[in-house]
């Protein structure tokens, strides 16, 4: 390996942790976002859900009004 002036050999160890330190960084943070990106997408079903049964008792409860009549 070919080092540029005022490198030293000994600094190649340290370059390879910080390159992992990184690597792992990124691993992170990739990992988060999926991770909020999972959890945003469960709430927004479970709203949808949510909203679906409420729309569905409101039809069910406008059908009892109906034929009371």
């Amino acid at each position: 390996m070919v080092f540029a002036p005022g490198e030293k050999p000994g600094n190649e160890p340290e370059e390879v942790k910080l390159q992992n330190a990184s690597k792992q960084i990124v691993q992170n943070a990739i990992l988060q976002a999926v991770r909020q990106v999972s959890q945003e997408n469960r709430q927004r079903e479970e709203r949808a859900s949510d909203n679906q049964d409420s729309f569905q008792l409101g039809v069910g409860e406008l059908t009892k009004k109906h034929e009371k009549k």
